[in-house]
């Protein structure tokens, strides 16, 4: 699902815990407005909500996020269809997005490793 080619261009994730709506606009390249729309129409989507209404989005979600992007401007998809597509794939392991995490955390070992022999 998040083939190399509709990703690239989105910056890497940052080992934190949680982002706020700005950063993950930023990370994902979709506007804020869009995230809080896409909220309603995918349950997959649910960010903390903590004081002020204030959204904060873990990991997960982050990686849903480019998910549902890649389904709906790379690949075409209608807001119906990316939901369908991504509750169907829920019950099975979505390698693409394993594949990621494992790119993301092999970037982050690499960083330290760069520190550590300074």
């Amino acid at each position: 699902m998040l083939e190399p080619g509709n990703n690239d261009e989105l910056p890497p994730i940052p080992g934190k815990r949680y982002f706020t709506i700005g950063e993950v606009s930023e990370l994902c390249a979709v506007k804020p407005h869009v995230l809080r729309y896409w909220e309603q129409e995918f349950p997959q989507l649910k960010p903390v909500k903590r004081r002020g209404n204030r959204r904060y989005y873990q990991r997960q979600d982050v990686i849903v996020i480019r998910q549902i992007r890649s389904l709906l401007y790379g690949e075409g998809f209608t807001i119906g269809g990316a939901r369908h597509r991504l509750t169907g794939e829920e019950a099975k392991t979505d390698i693409s997005q394993s594949q990621q995490i494992v790119r993301q955390l092999r970037m982050e070992l690499e960083e330290i490793l760069k520190i550590l022999r300074r």
